[in-house]
């Protein structure tokens, strides 16, 4: 897991310790006392020059994992702002550069507001409606199945929204989940109003004191105007009081961008990434809080019910900067 990040970040820490053993050396050559002595000084400095050598390869490299380029650009700007013309001991060069990335990764996984969705949920009004939003084939459906399963784990009831009629399969396959978990789904016939389904399931949930509505929506490509105009509609008559945004970490880049613009257009409270298991990169994961500000609820980890992991961000950096 992750496993591109972390290779990348191991070798730019690598390179800045290098760069910057070379540069006590060369200082060392430049002092009499020291050469005479045939000692290195013990405190050393990384100039603008330094950094510039290393950082291009960084940028790169950060890239190709995933990262965003409007967040490849801050982690750069801040790395160099921690590393500039700092005296570091000699001895302490990758301990130095290495808890520096940590801090500069910390600053970009830190969302506006955490959200503890169990908190959450017991705290408000009930019954608390959560509306899912994304694209096709990002794994909305199977997700809303998950936190049901973690929810109902928690003692907390629920009941199912099939508010995505329109794809084929849709209703049918939320509606097995809830048979499979033992709880009510709420459905029209394929093609109905959405924002009519997820209406009738909160008026069914507060009529028998149900906690929770977990609302499935249609796939919506964020470039189509028309239907983020139906998502905005359906968020409204809901009255959301979280809009979850299920982006699939695979597809990298793009889960980002479209985060983004559901962001923008609609409002987002916070984020599941799915497939995280098979993500081998990881970039998505950094780029999608820092571009959105909004919080990583979950991660998608599987295909069973119990494959939804709480997103941790010390695991995270754990995950890509431990030796």
């Amino acid at each position: 897991m992750f496993q591109s990040l972390k290779k990348r970040l191991s070798s730019f820490i690598g390179k800045a310790e290098e760069t910057a053993g070379k540069a006590a050396e060369k200082k060392a050559e430049l002092t009499t006392e020291t050469k005479i002595k045939g000692i290195l000084q013990r405190r050393i400095q990384l100039s603008e020059g330094d950094l510039e050598n290393i950082m291009w390869g960084l940028q790169l490299d950060l890239i190709q994992s995933d990262v965003a380029v409007e967040t490849t650009e801050f982690i750069l700007e801040r790395l160099k702002e921690e590393l500039r013309d700092k005296e570091i001991d000699k001895d302490r060069i990758h301990e130095f550069v290495r808890n520096s990335l940590r801090g500069v990764l910390i600053e970009v996984l830190k969302p506006e507001r955490d959200i503890d969705l169990i908190d959450f949920v017991r705290n408000s009004e009930k019954p608390v409606t959560l509306v899912f939003l994304g694209i096709n084939g990002s794994g909305k459906t199977t997700t809303i199945a998950k936190v049901a399963h973690l929810l109902m784990k928690h003692n907390l009831s629920v009941i199912l929204a099939a508010g995505d009629t329109f794809r084929a399969g849709a209703i049918e396959q939320l509606t097995k989940y809830g048979e499979r978990l033992g709880i009510k789904t709420i459905t029209h016939q394929k093609g109905a109003d959405s924002a009519a389904v997820i209406y009738d399931a909160i008026e069914h949930a507060k009529a028998r004191k149900i906690d929770v509505v977990l609302a499935d929506t249609a796939g919506r490509m964020q470039t189509k105007v028309n239907l983020m105009s139906e998502i905005k509609k359906i968020c409204r008559v809901s009255n959301a009081d979280l809009k979850i945004f299920v982006g699939d970490a695979l597809t990298g880049n793009d889960a980002v961008d479209q985060a983004r613009i559901f962001n923008r257009d609609v409002g987002i409270d916070g984020i599941i990434l799915t497939k995280m298991d098979a993500d081998v990169k990881g970039g998505s994961a950094l780029s999608i809080t820092n571009e959105t500000k909004k919080p990583i609820l979950f991660m998608g980890v599987g295909q069973g019910l119990d494959d939804l992991k709480e997103f941790d961000s010390e695991w995270f950096l754990k995950k890509i900067l431990e030796e």
